[in-house]
């Protein structure tokens, strides 16, 4: 693996593992208004708190060595939760600005995902 892309992964990682643990923490905690946000998006709360667990895990799971199979489910997972915000926020009609943190997090998510060592591959470990 280049240099550039070790590069590539640590940053995409340790951000997509920042915005995942600031999120899930809002999430599991309901702080900063997520609770009457969570209503808006007509969801109801122990779905929201359900998924902001899996993200605080989802970002142990990418940050830790070995384990190569959990690292893929938890990449799925955000890809899943991500892609599922931007149609969520779509479907209730939120502005566009609204879709800039899902996206960034999706993007974050496909980069390290993409970037990351043979070492932290299926198959590879």
């Amino acid at each position: 693996m280049s240099k550039r892309n070790k590069i590539i992964y640590w940053i995409a990682t340790l951000w997509l593992a920042l915005g995942m643990v600031s999120t899930g923490f809002i999430q599991v905690f309901h702080l900063d208004g997520s609770d009457q946000f969570t209503k808006n998006m007509g969801f109801p709360l122990f779905f929201i708190s359900l998924i902001g667990v899996w993200k605080l895990l989802g970002a142990i799971a990418v940050l830790i060595p070995r384990f190569p199979l959990v690292k893929e489910w938890a990449y799925a997972g955000f890809f899943f939760v991500m892609t599922g915000a931007i149609y969520s926020h779509i479907a209730v009609g939120d502005p566009a600005s609204e879709l800039f943190p899902p996206v960034l997090l999706l993007v974050l998510t496909i980069l390290s995902w993409y970037f990351r060592p043979a070492t932290r591959k299926l198959g590879n470990a």
